[in-house]
C-alpha cells in the first residue's frame, strides 16, 4: 500500500475526469462549429482564396481574383459573400 492508504501500485501521470481526456469519441464535444456556408464551413471555405472554387479565380487572376471586380464580391466582406455569410454563416449550437 502507498503512504496515503491506497492499494494502487501504478502511478498516474494526471488525474481528473475521464471526459477531460480527448478521444475520437469525445473530440469536438461542446465546441462551436461553423455552419456549412460560413467562410470556415465545409461549403463556404471552398469559395475562399485557398479553396477549390475560389482558388480557380485566384489562378485566373484579373477580375476573378479576390481583389478583382468580380472576385471581391464573393469574399466574406463582398456583396454576395457578405450576404451568404450573414444569412447562412455563423456557428452551430454547441453539441452538448
Amino acid at each position: 500500500m502507498s503512504s496515503h492508504g491506497s492499494s494502487n501500485t501504478g502511478s498516474k501521470a494526471s488525474t481528473g475526469m475521464a471526459s477531460a481526456t480527448t478521444t475520437p469519441a469525445n473530440a469536438g464535444v461542446g465546441d462551436e462549429k461553423p455552419k456549412a456556408f460560413d467562410a470556415q464551413g465545409a461549403i463556404g471555405k471552398q469559395f475562399t482564396e485557398s479553396g477549390a472554387i475560389g482558388g480557380i479565380g485566384q489562378a485566373v487572376g484579373g477580375p476573378l481574383a479576390a481583389d478583382g471586380a468580380v472576385g471581391k464580391q464573393f469574399t466574406a466582406d463582398g456583396s454576395i459573400g457578405g450576404t451568404v455569410q450573414s444569412t447562412l454563416g455563423g456557428t452551430k449550437d454547441k453539441s452538448n
